[in-house]
């Protein structure tokens, strides 16, 4: 599969916070680190930059995520959020890895749980058939797979804003040898 990862970014640099996210049935906001400037990207969502998304998710083999991800999109999408839409269709319909070492049982019908050597579960997932893996948030992960070589291609979906508070996208750690 080729690695494919889309991220939100804001004019800033800023990869937080554009969205509510659900947590246990709840709503809450995106607020790791004390930031509050969360909720403001659906009016920005035209027709264009839906449809944009929704293709995207359409074109995945497969699905890979960081847990607070996971856990963000199982709790909103897997719990069979808008049926119909293009997202939750493909969510629902694809394999879906997360990476953790504190998830054990996911609760989201069609996942798998990576934790160990996450470079090498990546590469194994590469090199089986089927389109595309697609990582969509999860910047810590995506950092990680960026510093071992393995995305193919890096989408940046560049939102006008300026949030001016949040984590700023950064280079990838070099890789450390063992």
């Amino acid at each position: 599969m080729r690695l494919r990862t889309i991220t939100n970014i804001f004019v800033d640099g800023v990869t937080q916070g554009h969205r509510w996210i659900r947590v246990a049935g709840t709503a809450e906001q995106e607020a790791r680190g004390g930031f509050a400037r969360f909720g403001w990207a659906p009016p920005l969502l035209d027709e264009e930059a839906s449809g944009f998304i929704g293709r995207t998710f359409l074109n995945a083999g497969a699905f890979l995520f960081g847990r607070r991800t996971y856990e963000s999109f199982a709790a909103s999408w897997g719990a069979g959020m808008d049926p119909g839409n293009p997202v939750g269709q493909a969510l629902d319909g694809r394999p879906k890895y997360v990476v953790s070492t504190t998830l054990t049982d996911p609760d989201w019908p069609g996942t798998t749980v990576l934790s160990g050597d996450v470079p090498d579960a990546v590469r194994a997932l590469k090199a089986e058939p089927g389109g595309e893996l697609q990582v969509w948030g999860s910047g810590t992960l995506i950092r990680t797979l960026l510093a071992h070589g393995l995305v193919d291609e890096l989408v940046l979906l560049v939102h006008p804003v300026v949030v001016g508070q949040g984590p700023v996208c950064s280079p990838a750690p070099a890789p450390t040898s063992a």
